[in-house]
């Protein structure tokens, strides 16, 4: 079992940043309607095959593009326990309540699935299969997964789940191990039937959960830490790492109990990287959202750059989506771009993070944490 030390594993991760183009940006390029790409192979062989070449023209070729994909759905293990998927016609995907009491929510997880025949999955792997025959020569990826034992558990339940702890606290454990048994199941059909990879990835693991943070400190020794611990421990001997949204900063000293290696908080309001770097010495990434771009000025975009990485972050990324495709958020994203090669060469030269810090503006600053338009007070 991997042990990382934290001593030395944040000052031993080399520093590495990313730009990418995600689906949402070729919808906006190609006007393709969104409930299109979710139900046409057509539709998708179309959107990648007009919109890669729209981004590169107009973001240049440091912008990575995405490679072609089935659309994304994170409901999918949930679709094959028999929650109906829902196509809004100008939304993501959404899926309809499966079970409305814990005891329902049991017995069906108990039920063997067929995890081939289940849901939409032949829709997908046909729909994967057109995608295969439109680009013979890229790898087309398979995207739809699952979420971690929390979120499903309230995708399985919806707001009920959040009173399931304290109205019956070991039903809610038989229901949570069960729903983390589901999901590795479902995991090494993925890896097995469809990617042709070992069920166990003795390198490295990676998990999203969002909705673990909805659960306060005193409850994750009980109800999170277990099923975290119940995934990993079956599926790597190796690396860990987590994505977690809005996490407060005393739930954060849990994710060295994880004996996480990367740590991907993406929309967090209540910390920022200095809080982070203070509490835990687990690496981390920050990123820059479409949302946070027409509220800063190129020089702001630099900045946030450099005083995410003043700060102690070991990744900074940002990705082209949904409102980008116009010249004023190329041009930040251009900022962001070059002042991720200035980090790079800094410190690839010996620089120190203080150097960095020095290169943020006056007004960055002021700005970068404490009236950064996410900070929460």
């Amino acid at each position: 079992m991997y042990q990382p030390d934290y001593n030395t594993l944040r000052q031993e991760r080399k520093f590495s940043w990313g730009v990418s183009a995600s689906y949402l940006s070729l919808l906006e390029a190609t006007g393709i309607k969104i409930k299109e790409m979710f139900l046409s192979p057509t539709a998708g062989i179309e959107l990648y095959k007009t919109g890669r070449p729209l981004i590169r023209d107009m973001f240049g070729p440091e912008v990575m593009l995405p490679a072609p994909m089935t659309p994304p759905i994170s409901y999918g293990h949930i679709n094959t326990l028999g929650a109906e998927l829902l196509f809004p016609d100008d939304g993501e995907v959404n899926h309809g309540i499966l079970c409305n009491t814990l005891k329902e929510g049991i017995e069906i997880l108990q039920k063997p699935v067929d995890f081939a025949n289940a849901g939409m999955v032949p829709f997908y792997l046909e729909y994967r299969g057109k995608m295969r025959q439109a680009f013979p020569d890229e790898k087309v990826g398979f995207a739809y997964k699952g979420e971690g034992p929390l979120t499903t558990a309230y995708l399985l339940r919806r707001d009920e789940f959040f009173y399931d702890p304290y109205d019956n606290p070991e039903l809610t454990k038989q229901f949570l191990k069960l729903i983390t048994d589901s999901r590795i199941k479902f995991d090494k059909f993925l890896l097995r039937e469809i990617h042709g990879l070992p069920e166990v990835n003795n390198e490295s693991v990676w998990l999203a959960d969002d909705c673990a943070a909805m659960f306060s400190p005193e409850l994750w020794p009980e109800f999170v830490m277990p099923y975290f611990e119940q995934y990993f421990n079956a599926m790597t001997t190796g690396k860990r790492a987590m994505h977690i949204e809005d996490l407060r900063p005393d739930q954060l000293h849990f994710l060295e109990q994880l004996r996480l290696v990367n740590y991907d908080p993406s929309v967090s309001p209540k910390i920022n990287p200095r809080i982070i770097s203070e509490t835990i010495q687990v690496p981390f990434q920050w990123r820059l959202c479409n949302f946070h771009y027409p509220e800063l000025s190129v020089l702001e975009v630099a900045d946030f750059v450099y005083q995410a990485v003043a700060d102690g972050a070991s990744n900074v990324l940002t990705s082209v989506c949904h409102g980008m495709c116009n010249n004023e958020s190329v041009e930040k994203v251009h900022s962001f771009i070059a002042a991720c090669k200035e980090v790079e060469r800094i410190l690839a030269q010996g620089g120190s993070r203080d150097e960095i810090r020095a290169m943020v503006s006056e007004s960055g600053s002021k700005k970068f944490w404490n009236n950064w338009p996410q900070q929460v007070a």
